[in-house]
C-alpha cells in the first residue's frame, strides 16, 4: 500500500470518536483491513463494533495450541452469535509437540518472550503480510505500556508501515462492562471465575482481590505483553 492517511490528522480527528466511527473510518480509508482479536474477557465489545460496521472485515485469532478449551468454545459462540462472517485461525509452523522438541519443553516458563515470539508474534506478521491495517481491542487503562496508545498510528511490521487502529482506546473497564450489558453480550466463561485477563492457559492465572487486570499473565516475571502491542512508532 501507497500509504496516503495523514496518521496524525486522523488520530487528532478521531481521538473522541466513538468506536463504531473510528472502525467505520478504517473499513473506509484502509483498502485491506483486519480486525485482530484473542477472543478473551472483553472481545466481544471490540467484535459487536465489527459485526455493526462490516461483519465481513476478516477477524484474526492467534491459535497458538495453548488456550484453554473455554477460550476455543467462546470463540465459536461469539462468532454465531454476531454473525461474523471471515475469522482465520492463525496457527504457528511449529506445533506444541514440536516446538517442545525443538526448543525443549517449557519454553513458556524458562523464555516466555520467545515462545511468543514463536506462537504468536511470527504468526499475526506472516498474517499481516496480506493487508495495509488492523484495529486492535487495546485500551489506554489496561497497562502502562498501553497508556499512551493513539487512536490511529503506524505500526512497523517487517519492511512495511501498517495503519494500526485503537477503537477502544479510551474505553475503561467500567466503559466495556456497560457495553456488555448493554448489547446483552455473553462474557468469557472464564471473566467471571477470576481471570480478567485471559491469554494462554500455562501462562494464566486468577486474579485475585483488586488485583491489576494483566496481573494474573505471566505470574511472578515482570512480563505484561507478549510483544504484539508493545510499540507505537513515531508518527510521521
Amino acid at each position: 500500500m501507497t500509504l496516503t492517511v495523514d496518521v496524525p490528522e486522523a488520530a487528532a480527528r478521531l481521538e473522541d470518536a466513538t468506536a463504531d466511527d473510528v472502525l467505520a473510518w478504517a473499513r473506509a480509508t484502509v483498502p485491506r483491513l483486519a480486525v485482530t482479536s484473542s477472543f478473551g474477557a472483553d472481545s466481544a465489545a471490540l467484535l459487536s463494533v465489527v459485526a455493526r460496521v462490516d461483519p465481513t472485515i476478516p477477524v484474526l485469532f492467534i491459535d497458538t495450541g495453548l488456550h484453554f478449551a473455554e477460550t476455543l468454545a467462546y470463540r465459536r459462540a461469539l462468532v454465531e452469535r454476531l454473525g461474523l462472517r471471515d475469522v482465520r485461525d492463525l496457527r504457528p509452523v511449529l506445533g506444541v509437540g514440536a516446538q517442545a522438541r525443538q526448543e525443549g519443553g517449557g519454553l513458556y516458563l524458562r523464555d516466555p518472550d520467545r515462545c511468543c515470539l514463536l506462537r504468536k508474534i511470527a504468526p499475526l506478521d506472516a498474517a499481516l503480510a496480506d493487508f495495509d491495517g488492523w484495529a486492535t481491542g487495546v485500551r489506554r487503562e489496561q497497562t502502562l505500556d498501553r497508556a499512551g496508545t493513539p487512536v490511529v498510528s503506524l505500526a512497523r511490521r517487517g519492511d512495511r508501515d501498517l495503519v494500526k487502529v485503537a477503537p477502544l482506546a479510551r474505553w475503561t473497564a467500567a466503559d466495556v462492562e456497560r457495553h456488555l450489558k448493554r448489547e446483552g453480550l455473553p462474557r468469557h466463561p472464564l471473566a467471571d471465575a477470576g481471570y480478567p485477563s485471559i491469554g494462554c492457559a500455562p501462562c494464566t492465572s486468577a486474579v485475585r482481590g483488586d488485583g491489576a487486570p494483566r496481573e494474573g499473565r505471566w505470574l511472578g516475571s515482570a512480563k505484561t505483553e507478549c510483544g504484539i502491542h508493545l510499540e507505537y512508532p513515531e508518527q510521521p
